[in-house]
């Protein structure tokens, strides 16, 4: 029988050992950290603009809930069978083969983690803003920006400020795991008690007669103006409800993305405690508890806002809009203090988490050899430092637009382009993910399995089933975007290959055949 490479290394390459620190609740905290960031008070506008109706924003959440909870469900019977650094990275590489894991890799190091990284900063940075109007993207460039095209690269007062947080909590993360998670757990309780008080002040406070829930028709998006050539700026072929259902694929990729990065705790697999009951309960209730919060801030906005002032909340800030409707002006700060909260201990997960598929990555010899090694508080630090400096970069390059009607140059963040690129190859790495525990039942029915999948296989068909329909909506309605995002995963075949060739050539061993007792 065929088996699948090795999951463990031999002992020769086993040096710089990262410590099982984390515990349930730690744990925990990751998963809800690096879920809640900024999105759940900004992407409900645009998710509103698609659907046209209270009732299908609400199943768009509703969707994008259920496809977390049940890939979380589903691999966490792979993150307890292998509870190795890397995480989701070592399930590809075992399930299909090692190409599958670095194209992963590749993907995540160039925009995936280090471009959300870069991204939460500036919007850390953007709220900054509000208590210190000198921080903003419109202030004058610390240097002449250079010009690509419709691209350039800046340094304004805001993306200094997020460099400074990527440097600041790269370098914090590499005095030690226990100093990490604390920073995590802090944050992670501050940033869902505020939450939480979003939900309770809009549900309360917040209530009001004109809201949405009351003056909008639930399910009739037409009855509320909407159209489909006022929702999507392309063709579509059909009209009314068919078309409505195309934009409702569309609708989830914020809230889907509001959800992510779930799989971060995954890559901290070789520093947790007794993982084959610590990371099943982390991703069960991280990601229920994420998807519960998300589902009742939905509520609350329906509640306090009229439908066409979650539409049209300026700058896509609907939860500052329900806090304002609530509470007055004054409220705007609040909400910016309560995301600062949030983005800060978003960056800190994501800084955390990212890092130990790196070092995995160079200990099967297909990143740096340095990055594979930890420092005296056992800990990835080249790793993180090389993941700092990437994010960092990726904070600077910005979009050039010219306003039409003044001729007045504009600079955007880059990384909602780079995002749009990589969507639906970020959810078709989360789909192999879960479809290799199906794949592993298959081929290596032999592994220890500490946890097994609730209700199995139907956590995993349903997470395929809603990903590949998804992948395929966005394929359908951006081409162009997701072209670009498949080359850039393309373009990690010969880099894989020619740093395969290099590490034969200095004799990294690869891991040996799986054993029925290797788990």
């Amino acid at each position: 029988m065929t088996t699948p490479e090795a999951v463990h290394r031999p002992k020769a390459v086993k040096a710089g050992a990262l410590h099982r620190d984390i515990g349930v609740l730690d744990a925990t905290m990751l998963v809800m950290g690096a879920m809640i960031g900024s999105g759940i008070f900004i992407t409900s506008a645009e998710s509103a603009r698609l659907v046209g109706a209270p009732g299908w924003l609400l199943v768009a959440w509703a969707l994008a809930g259920l496809m977390t909870i049940s890939g979380a469900i589903a691999s966490a019977e792979l993150a307890a069978m292998m509870p190795r650094a890397g995480g989701q990275y070592v399930f590809l590489r075992v399930a299909y083969g090692p190409m599958f894991g670095f194209l992963f890799g590749w993907s995540l190091f160039l925009v995936v983690q280090t471009g959300t990284i870069a991204a939460v900063a500036v919007a850390f940075a953007k709220f900054l803003g509000v208590f210190w109007p000198a921080i903003s993207a419109d202030a004058q460039p610390l240097f002449r920006p250079v010009i690509l095209g419709h691209y350039a690269v800046s340094l304004s007062t805001q993306q200094l400020v997020a460099v400074a947080l990527i440097v600041i909590l790269t370098i914090t993360n590499t005095r030690g795991l226990k100093l990490g998670t604390l920073i995590q757990n802090t944050f992670t309780f501050a940033k869902t008690a505020a939450l939480a008080a979003l939900i309770a002040i809009g549900l309360t406070l917040g209530w009001s007669e004109k809201a949405a829930a009351w003056t909008s028709s639930w399910w009739n998006s037409t009855a509320n103006g909407w159209t489909s050539l006022s929702a999507y700026e392309g063709h579509l072929p059909v009209e009314g409800g068919p078309a409505l259902i195309i934009l409702l694929g569309l609708a989830m990729i914020g809230p889907l993305f509001s959800q992510s990065a779930w799989n971060n705790v995954t890559f901290t697999g070789g520093e947790t405690r007794d993982p084959g009951r610590t990371l099943p309960r982390a991703l069960f209730l991280g990601t229920t508890s994420v998807v519960a919060l998300y589902l009742l801030a939905n509520v609350a906005y329906l509640v306090s806002l009229p439908f066409a002032e979650i539409q049209h909340a300026p700058q896509d800030r609907v939860g500052t809009a329900a806090m304002e409707a609530a509470l007055g002006p004054g409220a705007r700060y609040a909400m910016a203090a309560a995301i600062l909260v949030s983005t800060f201990g978003c960056v800190n997960g994501l800084v955390l988490a990212g890092a130990r598929v790196f070092y995995a990555m160079a200990r099967d010899g297909l990143f740096f050899k340095s990055a594979g090694t930890t420092n005296s508080h056992h800990v990835p630090a080249v790793a993180l430092a090389a993941q700092g400096m990437w994010a960092a970069l990726l904070a600077l390059p910005v979009t050039v637009t010219t306003d039409q009607a003044t001729q007045a140059v504009k600079y955007g963040n880059l990384y909602n382009d780079l995002l749009e690129y990589i969507i639906p190859v970020d959810v078709s790495f989360y789909t192999l993910m879960v479809a290799a525990v199906i794949a592993l039942r298959i081929k290596a029915p032999f592994l220890k399995r500490p946890y097994r999948t609730v209700a199995y296989p139907l956590p995993a068909l349903i997470y395929i089933a809603l990903a590949v329909l998804l992948v395929v909506d966005f394929i359908y309605l951006k081409p162009k975007t997701s072209g670009i995002g498949l080359l850039i995963v393309l373009a990690g075949i010969p880099v894989y290959l020619i740093w395969q060739r290099i590490s034969d050539r200095e004799g990294l061993r690869r891991g040996p055949k799986v054993q029925p007792d290797a788990c």
